[in-house]
């Protein structure tokens, strides 16, 4: 029997996936316990044929435990907790599902967008607790959205913006200048994009070479009263940052949705700053989307057991024989 081992706590749970696991006669043993740093992933490693990560890292100890690995995939796009040189001495090819989760991530950027626009976190708590604080908000409309990282998450948000009447403007050494030039965005490099952004919107992969990228020196080229979204990782924003922007009034707002440790320590200051709204790691999570990314992962398992090498492998030099 194919065993499966994820440390993803929806995949195989939403939708259609579960179905079709039991379908192929899958054994899937679940790794998430929020009890253990490592989900437990440590304790069952050894059986795995396949490796579906969540957020637990795959290391190269991690691999070294788990001989009859044959695939690591990613449940989801970033891949930054996926050691891919380790996976690629092994021979194992490395997955992950891009564009999945794009239409999720957007919406919920314009979710946050709108929340920030409208004062919707005070006009809430001013309700219920019994107050009637009527604050003046602002429209969408006709501001400038800066979007850094212009891939498949970046690209869905500008289309979906842009029917909201904003003007587009992206950061991107790698964007697709015909897709920017077609659909009316605006390239630029990144004091551009922090010059001149009413909304700057974050969509980059995490790890060394983007940490702490918005910082108080990026943070002081920023538009005064600029509003801040990361729904990117948690490391390519400075918290500290950002929570003393808030508070002298250099950002006018912030909604974050990944933390550099999850959960967050809630006694940081950012969360008593003013205008901010707070998402617990779930820009991605809608049935629709973790139904995609599912049946992406077993689609690819199965070309991989078929003999076959999927689009989406990120390390194509494993097959090279």
């Amino acid at each position: 029997m194919t065993v499966l081992l994820t440390t993803s706590p929806s995949f195989g749970r939403i939708g259609r996936v579960a179905a079709k696991l039991e379908e192929l006669g899958w054994e899937l043993i679940r790794c998430s316990d929020p009890e253990l740093k490592d989900g437990g992933v440590w304790d069952h490693i050894d059986r795995a044929d396949y490796l579906v990560v969540g957020l637990v890292p795959a290391t190269d100890a991690l691999l070294e435990k788990g001989p009859r690995i044959k695939a690591v995939l990613k449940h989801g796009v970033g891949v930054d907790n996926i050691d891919i040189p380790a996976c690629t001495r092994r021979g194992l090819p490395v997955l992950n599902t891009p564009g999945a989760n794009a239409d999720a991530v957007a919406e919920l950027a314009l979710g946050m967008m709108f929340a920030l626009a409208r004062n919707m976190p005070a006009g809430h708590q001013t309700v219920v607790t019994g107050g009637w604080d009527r604050k003046v908000g602002s429209q969408l409309g006709g501001k400038t959205l800066g979007i850094l990282g212009l891939g498949n998450i970046g690209r869905t948000l500008a289309l979906k913006a842009r029917g909201l009447g904003m003007r587009i403007i992206a950061s991107d050494p790698y964007a697709d200048a015909e897709f920017a030039a077609a659909n009316d965005i605006e390239l630029t490099d990144l004091d551009g994009l922090l010059s001149r952004s009413d909304y700057l919107s974050l969509h980059i992969f995490g790890g060394k070479d983007n940490a702490a990228l918005i910082d108080a020196k990026a943070i002081a080229r920023m538009k005064p009263g600029a509003r801040l979204l990361n729904l990117a990782r948690g490391e390519v924003v400075d918290l500290d940052a950002v929570s003393e922007a808030l508070r002298s009034g250099q950002l006018g707002g912030a909604a974050i949705d990944a933390y550099v440790v999850e959960p967050p320590d809630r006694s940081h200051p950012i969360f008593t700053a003013p205008n901010t709204v707070f998402m617990p790691h779930n820009g991605a999570d809608t049935v629709e989307a973790v139904e995609n990314v599912g049946l992406m992962n077993i689609a690819d398992i199965q070309e991989l057991m078929a003999g076959g090498q999927p689009r989406r492998v990120l390390n194509p030099e494993v097959f090279v024989k």
